[in-house]
């Protein structure tokens, strides 16, 4: 009976489908921070039934992306960028824990995977910036889950789903993706010789800079976004 249940039926096949199309739209800033809808409208821009269009919305509801009022139905939440501040500043409390645990740690750290991802010469790097901002996301939650600490790892990745949809932004910048692999790998180095002072101040100083690289962006895509909007509207 319980591997019956765990068998994904199409009604919960096309809720993911549908989850996954507005959560694109929503990153994709097609729909803004404060855009009002009903189910029902949904349901006619992705040609779907009601069912799998609630289901989905209230996944993104308990993710953080969306509000929901039984009187006026549907928003995009406002961005928050205190509650995001305070987010980055508990990701790099955890990550910093992380970083002092392997470095103090009796055995060496089990980081060699990272090492055959970013440890590589640059005409071997990647440049695809969705692809580098998954291996990001990876990378950094790896060096928690390198600790042991399944609670920790737990936390964390809470709050790097909660930062997602703006920390992503950073990998559209050319140049970010190219400091990414350059920090990531001396952050690798520190600790692997065991420096636990220096690789601390380069992950905070990594995470800080991709903080305020993500807060411009944001920024300036909500304002390109509705610029678009209002010039579509005139």
């Amino acid at each position: 009976m319980e591997q019956l249940r765990s068998i994904p039926t199409k009604a919960n096949q096309l809720a993911d489908q549908v989850y996954e199309r507005i959560k694109k739209d929503i990153f994709d800033f097609v729909f803004l921070p404060g855009d009002r809808f009903t189910e029902t409208e949904m349901a006619t821009r992705y040609t779907v039934s009601r069912t799998p269009v609630r289901d989905a919305l209230y996944r993104l509801e308990r993710e953080g992306y969306l509000q929901v009022s039984f009187r006026s139905g549907w928003s995009v939440r406002p961005f928050d960028f205190k509650r995001f501040d305070q987010l980055y500043d508990l990701r790099i409390v955890l990550e910093l824990a992380a970083v002092k645990q392997l470095c103090e740690a009796e055995s060496a750290p089990d980081i060699g995977t990272l090492l055959d991802v970013w440890a590589v010469p640059e005409g071997e790097r990647l440049t695809d910036g969705n692809q580098v901002w998954a291996l990001d996301e990876a990378f950094h939650h790896q060096l928690i889950l390198a600790t042991g600490n399944l609670e920790m790892a737990r936390v964390h990745q809470e709050v790097t789903e909660k930062i997602r949809i703006i920390r992503r932004l950073d990998f559209t910048q050319t140049s970010r993706v190219s400091i990414t692999y350059d920090e990531h790998r001396e952050i690798l180095r520190l600790i692997v010789q065991r420096k636990a002072a220096q690789a601390a101040i380069a992950i905070r100083s990594h995470i800080e800079a991709s903080k305020a690289e993500v807060h411009k962006i944001t920024l300036h895509m909500l304002h390109e976004a509705k610029r678009r909007v209002q010039a579509g509207a005139a």
